[in-house]
């Protein structure tokens, strides 16, 4: 197997991610409609008592609505075929016959393949299914939707900006202490894979209970751990979302104040600030599938590379 997750990706969907990224263009671009479609019912429509005009408003608003929920529908349901394809592939990779072996694997092997299966592949191959596409969507969103907000009110934008920044400092710092545990219960539950397998087919007699208790409290406690950061991680995002609406609300207000801005304006900026912290919070998301998966794909490779050794090592 290839050792970057990223050239496995490439390997085995190549053209789907192609084509998945051009409906996440699509997507992300029709987004943007139903911001300009606000301010324009809010300054134009509304503001001149005009129906019509927020009549075919509101029309060319459900229009967007609708084709942009059926390409995102399109969109999931490729990525969730793709997901899955990867899975069944990884799946099949880890039987003796694909790679030439007996049908009967290796004892110890028996316990890692079981959590390998059963729970590591998911979170690979969910991955795979969206390593690009999301990566386009939500990054391509944010920075449409900025620059939407940078065109209508330079300052208003500055500041919106501004209050992403610290969590470019927190963000990636919690990520990689939530890796190292992720790692470290990985071996901690094949260890104890192994050790069900062996206890089931009477190679080693009964498991003795104070280890078994040992490494499922360790279990416990690095999940434990792993909550805290992550959810940790996520208070602090929403404090600063938050934080960004008061600002909004205060700048524009006073803009509108001095006449330096329109409501209608003051309304899309928040509408977009609430645009952006969807996708900013899928972009941290997809971070953390990222290197989650990163951790698993490498054991994973590196299961599957000893494979060759221990058949030829056995014969």
């Amino acid at each position: 197997m290839p050792r970057g997750l990223y050239r496995y990706i490439w390997r085995v969907s190549g053209r789907d991610q192609i084509f998945l990224s051009i409906l996440a263009v699509a997507v992300f671009l029709l987004d943007l409609v139903p911001l300009e479609l606000q301010r324009r019912i809010v300054n134009g429509a509304l503001a001149k008592h005009a129906l019509n005009q927020l009549v075919l408003l509101a029309l060319g608003y459900v229009a967007t609505v609708v084709a942009q929920g059926g390409l995102k529908f399109l969109l999931n349901i490729y990525r969730g075929s793709v997901s899955e394809a990867a899975n069944r592939r990884l799946r099949l990779q880890l039987s003796p016959a694909s790679n030439g072996e007996a049908a009967q694997p290796a004892p110890r092997r028996e316990g890692v393949d079981i959590a390998i299966i059963v729970s590591e592949v998911e979170a690979v191959g969910g991955f795979i299914g969206a390593s690009v596409s999301d990566a386009v969507l939500n990054g391509g969103l944010l920075i449409a939707v900025f620059g939407y907000m940078l065109v209508l009110q330079p300052w208003m934008a500055c500041a919106a900006v501004l209050l992403f920044f610290p969590q470019f400092l927190f963000i990636p710092f919690l990520q990689k202490a939530i890796n190292r545990r992720t790692e470290r219960r990985i071996q901690v539950l094949r260890r104890l894979s192994v050790e069900i397998v062996d206890e089931a087919a009477d190679r080693r007699g009964p498991r003795e209970d104070e280890p078994y208790r040992r490494q499922v409290d360790t279990i416990y406690s690095l999940n434990m751990q792993i909550f805290r950061r992550k959810f940790g991680m996520n208070f602090l995002m929403n404090l600063l979302h938050q934080l960004g609406v008061i600002g909004i609300l205060f700048v524009g207000g006073w803009f509108v104040i001095q006449g330096r801005t329109e409501v209608g304006t003051v309304v899309a900026f928040i509408s977009g600030l609430n645009r952006v912290n969807d996708p900013w919070g899928d972009l941290v998301n997809y971070f953390r599938d990222m290197t989650n998966a990163r951790v698993k794909y490498r054991l994973i490779a590196a299961t599957l590379d000893q494979r060759p050794a221990e058949a030829q090592a056995a014969s």
